[in-house]
């Protein structure tokens, strides 16, 4: 397998290797990352579709992409997903699955004539004091030190951010910044999460930098990302022949391992209670989503709290027998054993009461009932002691919602500190008294917020125990390569395998394993398209700083005479002109 960039092998066909139509493939897990494998191995791998076949353990592909209406309870989406230009994999698969929205063309058709007529962006990130918009909103505010932390972990070596947290790298003046506030409520990262994924992130997202305060960098889909994204990938792949086993989970698989080679030879499973598997060929090819971040999750409803299940988990256990197998396929508990440092709660808003929309309007300054952008992300009320953030998507967010609804998103990073109107834990809330926090927070007028809470909303609440685990600091080795060293049949995928580069917690990460399993294990000759290169960009590297510095050029050494002197020189070359563009650089006074 390599890497490349640009459209020459883009939009090259490969030609099928020798074997292939013999080729049976299993995918363990029903997620994303297993339907894109899934679809690579028809596209480009020319292995028959009635070959493969997917088992799930619940009745529903998509694994966190997930939307879905349940009954008594209501709308429930676990989770959003962020997209943006640069998903050079997830496009890759998109453009050749058909929507189902719009009659002869594709998902990544759809979705880009969308967001090309309806771009997306925020008109309030931040609010405080009951709706209200924060002073700051906009800016970054990164003094001296805080920049020159940014800066010190961006240059480090991968090694030397292994095994740390961020707050030990970063130090108070940059964890006090709106920097901060607004990348740890998009990402989602606490301050005892990995060094090393921030590192990662500012690389892999540096040329959206500028667009962290009003999210326009984003894009998003038209309805709930099962709806668009999950649902035509699993009928498309239906079409080309490829089975859904439901009710399936595969509780282990053997290996015959030695020094130089490692071959699965057993799928080992459970179908509606029932034990069964099957014996492996040198034919049959395994694809094994390990982790999970949604495993374990919670429902609760409008009457009662979503609970923390620390339990034992399919999807961990499952990697925790194999990992017992051999070093080579990772060291599960590093994710999976810190549930205090990895869960946080969601919760799906739908709103019954027209008074309701109206104070989404007044902070997001759109109609919510318009069919396109309203919030354009996340809005976070920073003195909220959860830390709550919430988003209104385009709306209808799903097929089935009737039109006077609107459906909002809502999670809180603190799960386990007292709101400030309920006087609760989230996670000890009820839909209904979460329902109350959000309309606190919205600017609802106290003496309305239990009627509106009880009557004008109905909320479902979802704890999440590993939805973040991901994050927490981790080594070389903890994570499996999705194809272990002298594996000649089976990879990993999914968000706990490592792969170059790219950042977990994004759908491109899922597809870029999916991708990369299935060209080294079928040899395909096509390269898998590259980690988008801004990090090595001076232009995106040039912007990204003076956004930083919220518009404020660079200061020249030296007085004022020595600074001009630099100047003029400086503008006499390439970089000078580039730096001026980007305004970086000023006129010294006299």
């Amino acid at each position: 397998m390599q890497y490349t960039s640009g459209n020459y092998e883009a939009f090259a066909r490969p030609r099928p290797r020798p074997g292939a139509e013999k080729k049976r493939a299993w995918l363990v897990g029903g997620g994303l990352a297993s339907m894109a494998a899934a679809f690579f191995l028809v596209r480009d791998g020319h292995v028959p579709g009635h070959h493969i076949t997917i088992l799930e353990r619940s009745g529903l592909s998509g694994g966190a992409l997930d939307g879905f209406k349940v009954p008594e309870k209501g709308f429930v989406i676990r989770g959003g997903r962020e997209m943006e230009d640069h998903m050079e994999c997830l496009w890759d698969l998109f453009r050749s699955v058909p929507s189902l929205e719009v009659e002869g063309a594709s998902v990544l058709d759809e979705f880009y004539w969308l967001n090309k007529d309806d771009p997306n962006y925020s008109l309030t990130r931040v609010t405080e004091k009951q709706g209200q918009r924060y002073a700051t909103d906009g800016l970054f505010t990164l003094n001296d030190r805080a920049q020159k932390d940014l800066l010190r972990i961006f240059l480090a070596r991968r090694e030397e951010m292994e095994g740390k947290r961020i707050n030990e790298v970063l130090g108070p003046d940059f964890l006090q910044s709106n920097f901060w506030l607004y990348w740890r409520t998009m990402f989602a990262f606490e301050e005892w999460h990995s060094a090393l994924e921030m590192k990662l992130y500012l690389h892999r997202f540096i040329h959206h930098v500028g667009g962290l305060p009003d999210f326009s960098a984003l894009k998003f889909t038209r309805y709930n990302q099962y709806e668009s994204l999950a649902l035509p990938l699993q009928r498309h792949l239906e079409a080309l022949g490829v089975k859904f086993q439901f009710d399936t989970e595969v509780t282990d698989i053997a290996f015959d391992i030695s020094p130089e080679r490692k071959q699965a030879t057993e799928l080992i499973w459970t179908q509606g209670g029932q034990a069964g598997g099957i014996k492996l060929s040198a034919d049959d090819l395994v694809f094994t989503t390990i982790g999970s971040l949604v495993d374990n999750s919670d429902e609760g409803d409008h009457h009662t709290p979503a609970k923390l299940n620390e339990g034992p988990a399919p999807a961990w256990e499952l990697w925790k027998r194999l990992a017992a197998k051999c070093p080579d396929f990772g060291r599960p508990e590093v994710f999976c054993a810190h549930i205090a440092e990895s869960k946080w709660e969601s919760a799906t808003a739908t709103t019954l009461d027209p008074r309701v929309p109206a104070y989404i309007e007044k902070i997001c300054q759109r109609s919510p009932f318009s069919g396109k952008v309203v919030t354009g992300g996340i809005v976070t009320a920073r003195d909220s002691a959860w830390l709550m953030s919430w988003t209104v998507n385009r709306q209808p967010h799903f097929k089935a919602q009737p039109k006077d609804q609107i459906v909002a998103w809502i999670y809180g990073l603190f799960a386990d500190l007292p709101g400030d109107y309920v006087k609760k834990p989230m996670q000890a809330c009820t839909g209904e008294e979460i329902a109350q926090e959000w309309l606190y927070h919205l600017g609802v007028p106290e003496s309305d917020i239990a009627e509106l809470a009880a009557t004008g909303v109905k909320c479902v609440p979802v704890m999440m125990p590993y939805v973040t685990s991901f994050f927490l600091p981790r080594h070389a080795g903890d994570r499996p390569a999705v194809i272990p060293p002298g594996s000649v049949n089976f990879a990993f995928i999914g968000q706990f395998a490592e792969t170059t580069r790219d950042t977990i917690f994004t759908t491109e990460y899922s597809v870029r394993t999916g991708m990369e399993a299935v060209y080294q294990l079928l040899n395909i000759e096509r390269g898998v398209p590259e980690v988008f290169n801004s990090t090595y960009d001076v232009r995106k590297l040039l912007a990204a700083m003076a956004r930083m510095r919220d518009g404020s050029g660079l200061d020249l050494p030296g007085p004022a005479f020595v600074q001009r002197l630099l100047l003029d020189k400086l503008n006499q070359t390439e970089v000078g002109a580039l730096f001026a563009e980007f305004g970086l650089t000023h006129v010294p006074k006299k």
